[in-house]
């Protein structure tokens, strides 16, 4: 009897010890598992884009006082995305960056990147 209340004396004890184990680690991989937000993008240019079905434009002027990078990003249905050229832009100049989809359905988004 005395080996059954040792072991049962130590089952509450061994019971808290994997609940809060168990907590802890859900909440280590909730916190693993959320996506983590990215710092919001600064858009340094003013763009627009458009496209024509199978070609997407970022047509992209720097309104601001330092030199800064962009290309056209276009989302093809059924094919692997396209990316245009990276273009440099100085202060106040402008131009555009293109790409293509070469199959599937064609442009389902146009939008550009800044770097």
């Amino acid at each position: 009897m005395n080996k059954t209340r040792r072991i049962s004396g130590l089952t509450p004890k061994l019971a808290g010890m994997v609940a809060a184990t168990l907590a802890v680690l859900a909440v280590t991989q909730s916190a693993a598992a959320a996506p983590q937000e990215p710092a919001a993008a600064v858009k340094a240019l003013s763009c627009s884009t458009d496209t024509d079905g199978y070609w997407g434009h970022a047509h992209c002027t720097n309104n601001t006082d330092a030199v800064t990078a962009f290309r056209v990003v276009v989302v093809c249905g059924g094919w692997p995305d396209a990316y245009g050229d990276w273009k440099t832009l100085k202060p106040g100049e402008s131009d555009v960056s293109s790409a293509r989809c070469l199959a599937g359905s064609g442009v389902g988004s146009v939008r550009w990147e800044e770097g």
